[in-house]
């Protein structure tokens, strides 16, 4: 379950939280196959083992569902972006029609690697799927759609595809100047990566 008092939680009005909680408040999350098929395929085992969104925060992945409908002036999102820094925004959108080099592009979105800074997304239209590395080195995969906003830790080993439709939206989000560098693991010695995985074990 989860509290209401949860900071992640408390993003809409009183009333329209609990006349949506049900709906809004979703992420989906699971386990992946070891499969080495199309990967925008969902890649689920079977049965299917769903992660939480505990689970995800015991990793420091961390999630909020906004309305993008009013990405442009919401105040909401206003507040994300005073209270966390992020004050470098961009969009991008990732289709075969709008990015040059597509199919290249999503093979290098896929190469296993990690930042040394957050990395924070914004899905404004379409679906895409970011993989994240648990404590044990297993594959989890996320779905993001419309209106959800996640933030992967610097360090964590992570990976981005679409899935079949081929097509999101995106913002980007940064503190200060942004810097788009990925190491493609391993990239163990770098001191970013020792600190995440040492913040995991604490956790």
């Amino acid at each position: 379950g989860f509290s209401l008092s949860d900071p992640h939680w408390t993003i809409f009005s009183e009333s329209t939280f609990f006349q949506d909680s049900f709906k809004m408040s979703r992420i989906e999350a699971w386990y992946m196959d070891e499969s080495t098929l199309d990967q925008r395929l969902p890649h689920r085992l079977e049965p299917n083992e769903s992660v939480t969104l505990e689970d995800l925060e015991r990793i420091g992945v961390f999630y909020w569902k906004l309305n993008a409908d009013i990405y442009e002036n919401d105040p909401e999102l206003q507040k994300i972006r005073e209270e966390k820094g992020y004050s470098y925004m961009d969009i991008i959108t990732i289709h075969p029609d709008k990015l040059p080099n597509y199919e290249d592009k999503l093979k290098m979105f896929y190469e296993e690697h990690l930042h040394l800074d957050d990395e924070i997304r914004y899905i404004l239209e379409g679906r895409a799927y970011f993989d994240v590395r648990d404590k044990n080195d297993r594959w989890i995969r996320i779905a993001m759609t419309k209106g959800d906003l996640i933030t992967l830790p610097a360090g964590i080993y992570h990976r981005f595809t679409l899935d079949e439709t081929n097509y999101t939206k995106a913002m980007r989000l940064f503190v200060g100047e942004p810097v788009w560098k990925a190491y493609n693991r391993p990239a163990d010695d770098f001191e970013i990566r020792q600190k995440y995985v040492h913040s995991v074990k604490c956790s």
